[in-house]
């Protein structure tokens, strides 16, 4: 090893131990002892736009990675024109109480546009054509033995099943036996629900054919038809999204045939495996309201040896931002490390092995799209390039390979390895996404631009470098609880099992660390704000098209932001924001004839800000509202007024003007009331939702408190001052809950997910125990009512919801639910994945604020330290954590009680905070540190 090799080893050394050692000896990895079998075991890295999924298998592994602008469509006008037409009509019909009237009007009239779509008639003639032919697929004798099979049903879609991107019509054909006694009697034959569309044969004779999504085939087979042994045909006909037969939500109602007149007491059950044949693979285009984040491809080495294996292990660091896996072989211990780095902006992975001359694989590029290509760039690199189904986006990846020793050959779009001591692979990825309305970049000479700033480093510059980055943010966060064990002895995998059993608080915060390490890795400066799902997702259909949903969901994202010292991280939220304003001056003046900007449920990459999919959930006109709670937010935390004068307040202002034209009369009590909405996700579409009062009573008061703070538009806050009180108030209704709707019509029974009218305690802070008791004994009755139950991202609320109460151990109860393995509601994945399910990146970033909420909380002016610890973390240590002001504290307790206590003050000011019934106020200088006693005396040695 050469002198300047060594020096930089002992550089790389001395950094990482100096980080270890200022880290509380926080319990900071994610470990198993066997490679992934699902995505959801998988392991997370990215820099903030290239991100990957490590699966870490012996024989083969699969990096399944992800460029954070690869989305499908294109830039276009989402308004509905004419919409503000029907708005007068709409509103009156909800004043009159005729909401299904007033939801019809608004679907025919309100919804935003969608995109480009195809007559579904001409290709369905066509492919329904094929009966006519002498030999076809419905056919009982039609010989299929050369078709290859698919498990059935596939609940999640065929596309869980390895059919990516399938869409058309594909044939799927099976038999079933049945008793004697039921020759010649009526059968039934239940499929289940089938996307989108059937046509259902018995003995080749056609049964029954439905095109809805959400039905269930339930099919008489006449009596004549009825054998010993019986042939199913089915068509299906999959125009869009998920497809194939998904059976039913419920797994125990299996697939069957019964006989009619005794309702299924005695059934045969279909067997799980069917033959299949795609048809045709070219549906019709299907228009949308929004867009699809996509997966680009798969980075998959082939290593050959069918060899047993040993001491495996597979980490993920999110002290260092690396992972790993380890095995031993043959006698050999190899192991390789896969990082994202944002300075060097690729994907590395480093193998090596204790023996000279073992390094021996494959390594090629897929990709879920139909249409990509892989092809030799030189000796060492190849390349591929995707472009996305109906969309204007193309992406365009280079993978590198430099090796020590052996042999290196590329050929057949594939770079193979002999018999090398060690080597590296080196990952980019770009596409010609510049902006929501500009998609001209080059793909291609970003992505080759990026891999030629890392060919000539070595591989130890890169890492020590992609250290040096990730660490400038999350050092400055630690937390750790006391434990009766060392608890990390165990897997990942095992710890989650037993959370709510066992004792073992350091997995909490973990799984704190690990939301701040999710949002390192997928927020960065340059980039896209994280979606529904971070900026990993391997699937061409995802879940709710892994976008951007803006009644919680978006925001959720962006919890754990200020509090735990990530505030940085915000500027592509801040962008984001930026952008969906001046979008949504389009939609406020097409829908509304208002000034200013607003955004309903939903947007995506091309920031759609219209009402999109039902009006019964999707005319919601408040995203834009809460969005700019975020931009005051962050002004409170830093007191930075610059951004508040140039970036915030033009935008808050905006959002302001719009629903000062937007608030009516309610004809009923007068009070101010918006409408037509909705209260998130339930209850149609009404006049006057709870929430939307909170959210536009907060945002008129955050507004007029910037307008004093920077002494500019002093009748406008007079304005807006005296609108706040007409806007119709928080109500307590006959329940004693807080009233979720104008009226007092909330069921006390209602279980539902959403908890939206409870804006105003968290993340709000409207309603408080300093000035609303009443209220606040309310609001958490309505908690009680909806229940415990929910999913990742509910449970993650509630969990903040509990800290506001200050009811400790009912937030814990709520984390030990979020921590719980993934169930039908809730809990997490192997690799701590918040589970919604499925994965839904928002539980892991608000569980993570929620953990934070009970241990600090600045809301109501003061810093009230400790203000909901539950028993189950009696002792431990934070540092670093934000209180708005901008301060920063750390400190330690035992035994539920505080020991000692530091402030720093990044803007000076007046500093007050509060433990139990103890208070104390300080003035405070910039850049200063405070030194208290668990009595809150302030040291006098302090600065």
């Amino acid at each position: 090893m050469s002198w300047i090799k060594l020096y930089r080893f002992f550089c790389v050394f001395c950094f990482i131990v100096f980080i270890r050692g200022n880290l509380y000896g926080q319990d900071l990895t994610l470990w198993y002892q066997h490679p992934a079998n699902t995505w959801t075991e998988a392991l997370p890295v990215g820099n903030g736009k290239l991100g990957a999924m490590v699966f870490g298998g012996v024989q083969a592994d699969r990096i399944q990675f992800n460029e954070s602008s690869l989305w499908t469509g294109g830039p276009r006008n989402y308004n509905q024109p004419g919409a503000k037409n029907y708005l007068g009509e709409i509103r009156k019909l909800l004043s009159e109480g005729k909401q299904q009237a007033a939801e019809e009007l608004a679907g025919r009239h309100f919804m935003g546009t969608k995109s480009i779509s195809d007559p579904p008639e001409p290709w369905l003639t066509a492919v329904r054509a094929i009966e006519q032919q002498p030999k076809n697929p419905s056919q009982e004798h039609f010989e299929d033995k050369t078709w290859r099979e698919m498990r059935v049903p596939s609940r999640d879609g065929w596309e869980k099943e390895g059919f990516q991107g399938l869409d058309g019509a594909v044939w799927l054909r099976t038999t079933f036996n049945v008793p004697k006694e039921w020759i010649g009697r009526e059968l039934v034959v239940d499929l289940g629900k089938i996307r989108d569309q059937d046509f259902t044969y018995i003995n080749g004779k056609l049964i029954g054919t439905t095109h809805d999504a959400n039905q269930g085939r339930l099919y008489t087979i006449p009596k004549d038809l009825v054998k010993a042994q019986n042939q199913i045909a089915i068509q299906v006909i999959n125009y869009d999204d998920k497809g194939g037969l998904v059976g039913y939500k419920d797994p125990s109602r299996k697939l069957s045939v019964f006989l009619k007149e005794n309702t299924a007491d005695e059934s045969v059950y279909l067997t799980d495996t069917w033959k299949y044949w795609i048809q045709n693979d070219e549906a019709p285009r299907v228009g949308k309201y929004q867009e699809s984040y996509q997966p680009f491809g798969d980075l998959l080495l082939d290593f050959g040896s069918q060899a047993p294996f040993s001491n495996y292990k597979r980490t993920l660091d999110v002290e260092q931002a690396i992972c790993k896996t380890s095995y031993v072989q043959n006698g050999v211990s190899f192991e390789r490390t896969y990082f994202s780095s944002a300075p060097d902006a690729c994907l590395a992975i480093h193998l090596t092995a204790d023996r000279p001359r073992q390094i021996s694989f494959d390594a090629s590029l897929a990709s879920p799209h139909k249409t990509y290509n892989v092809e030799k760039v030189d000796d060492s690199t190849i390349r591929i390039s995707v472009q996305v189904k109906q969309g204007v986006l193309r992406g365009v990846g280079f993978l590198h390979v430099r090796h020590e020793g052996g042999e290196l050959h590329v050929g057949d779009g594939k770079i193979k390895i002999l018999g090398a001591n060690q080597a590296t692979l080196f990952l980019t990825a770009a596409t010609n996404y510049k902006s929501y309305n500009d998609v001209s970049g080059d793909a291609e000479e970003i992505a080759k631009s990026q891999l030629n700033k890392v060919k000539n480093k070595s591989y130890d510059v890169i890492r020590l470098a992609h250290i040096q980055d990730y660490q400038q943010y999350f050092t400055k966060f630690s937390l750790k609880f006391e434990a009766d064990e060392a608890s990390n002895s165990l897997p990942t995998d095992q710890r989650i099992a037993q959370f709510v059993k066992s004792r073992d608080p350091n997995l909490l915060a973990l799984f704190v660390q690990y939301g701040r390490y999710l949002l390192i890795s997928s927020s960065r400066s340059g980039g896209l704000a994280p979606n529904l799902q971070g900026i990993w997702n391997d699937l061409l259909t995802p879940p709710w098209g892994s976008k951007y949903t803006t009644n919680i969901n978006a925001e959720m994202n962006y919890w754990l932001a200020e509090n735990t010292n990530l505030s940085e991280l915000q500027e592509p939220l801040f962008q984001m924001i930026k952008e969906l304003s001046v979008v949504g001056q389009e939609t406020a003046k097409t829908y509304y004839d208002a000034p200013g900007w607003v955004l309903h449920h939903n947007t995506d990459l091309w920031r759609g800000t219209a009402p999109i999919n039902n009006p019964n959930h999707g005319i919601w006109v408040t995203g834009g509202a809460w969005l700019c709670q975020h931009l005051w937010e962050h002004f409170l935390y830093t007191q930075d007024e610059s951004f508040l004068r140039e970036q915030a307040y033009p935008i808050m202002k905006a959002s302001a003007l719009f629903f000062d034209h937007f608030l009516v009369s309610d004809p009923k009590t007068g009070w101010l009331i918006s409408t037509p909405s909705n209260s998130p996700e339930q209850g149609g579409l009404v006049a006057g939702p709870t929430m939307d009062h909170q959210l536009i009573r907060q945002l008129f008061r955050n507004v007029a408190s910037a307008a004093v703070i920077l002494d500019i538009d002093k009748e406008f806050v007079q304005r807006l001052s005296e609108k706040s009180q007409k806007i119709a108030p928080n109500q307590i209704g006959k329940h004693g809950q807080l009233q979720e709707w104008l009226e007092d019509i909330d069921d006390p029974d209602n279980k539902h997910r959403h908890v939206s009218h409870l804006w105003a305690v968290y993340p709000g802070s409207e309603i408080n125990w300093q000035d609303s008791p009443k209220l606040m004994n309310a609001a958490k009755k309505s908690l009680i009512f909806r229940g415990d139950g929910g999913t990742g991202w509910s449970l993650a609320w509630k969990i903040n919801l509990w800290a506001r109460f200050k009811d400790a151990e009912h937030a814990y109860k709520m984390v030990s639910r979020l921590l719980s393995p993934e169930e039908a509601g809730g809990g997490v994945y192997p690799n701590l994945f918040d589970a919604h399910p499925p994965f839904q990146i928002d539980g892991n970033f608000g569980g993570a604020a929620g953990v934070a909420e009970m241990l600090l909380q600045s809301h109501l002016g003061s810093i009230d330290i400790l203000p909901a610890l539950p028993k189950a973390l009696y002792a431990g240590a934070v540092k670093g954590i934000r209180a708005r002001g901008g301060f920063e504290l750390s400190y330690q307790w035992q035994n539920g009680l505080l020991t000692h206590l530091e402030v720093f003050s990044h803007a000076g000011g007046k500093c007050s905070l509060r433990y139990r019934d103890k208070e104390i106020q300080f003035q405070t200088e910039k850049g200063q540190t405070y030194y208290l006693d668990s009595s809150l005396k302030l040291n006098r040695n302090s600065k």
